[in-house]
């Protein structure tokens, strides 16, 4: 399925009206797909798959900000950290760690969202409250990792309600833990192709955004 256009052009209007920044999910598609969505103007592109994005970071322009939206493993990211721009799923201590080794080896500053389990249900990655307190002390320790907000993941359900109470949990931990975000602004990301416009009404500020984009996975 090619790119939608129409899609693209009408979702990157509505979410000027909130400053929202739009990821699109590019995993498993091709290259020529990706360089489409380029040539419309779009620089941020959201992986799974650590293969895959070093595979496309090679082969497509150099100016793409490469967001890694996946389970990152640690023995993975010394292949990832010399451009990454943004690691949206770190939910541990031991993976930040190694974020922070690999990018003190690159001689850069990486950054991270950290992931917070907000879903129902178990398969879910992520940090719950009283783990991101106990990561605390830590986390200033860390020289080459730049905290720059926070992302979880909804339940997979069309229930409304549910879907709201979970985005208002991030918010909620995003306020409260707002002070170690190293920026003035702090990124919230969630919201995806089904539930992103809710997910922006109760605070997203960031979406990752794939099926609408580039039609279903292959």
């Amino acid at each position: 399925m090619p790119v939608n256009t129409a899609a693209y052009h009408s979702i990157k209007k509505e979410l000027s009206t909130t400053h929202t920044r739009l990821v699109a999910v590019s995993k498993t598609k091709p290259l020529s797909d990706l360089q489409e969505m380029y040539e419309l103007g779009q620089r941020d592109f959201g992986e799974n798959y650590v293969q895959e994005l070093v595979d496309k970071q090679a082969a497509l322009p150099k100016d793409i900000n490469w967001h890694f939206i996946g389970h990152l493993q640690t023995n993975k990211v010394k292949y990832i950290a010399p451009f990454v721009c943004l690691v949206h799923g770190v939910d541990g201590l031991k993976l930040l760690q190694e974020i922070n080794k690999q990018a003190a080896k690159n001689n850069r500053v990486i950054d991270c969202l950290l992931q917070i389990h907000i879903a129902q249900e178990e398969t879910k990655f992520g940090l719950n409250e009283l783990e991101l307190t106990e990561m605390l002390p830590q986390i200033g320790m860390l020289k080459n990792i730049r905290i720059c907000g926070f992302m979880g993941m909804a339940s997979f359900t069309e229930n409304q309600p549910q879907l709201e109470s979970e985005f208002k949990l991030l918010k909620s931990i995003a306020e409260k833990f707002n002070s170690i975000c190293f920026q003035p602004s702090t990124i919230i990301s969630m919201g995806m192709s089904s539930d992103y416009q809710l997910a922006i009404e109760n605070g997203s500020n960031m979406v990752r955004i794939g099926s609408l984009l580039f039609g279903g996975r292959q």
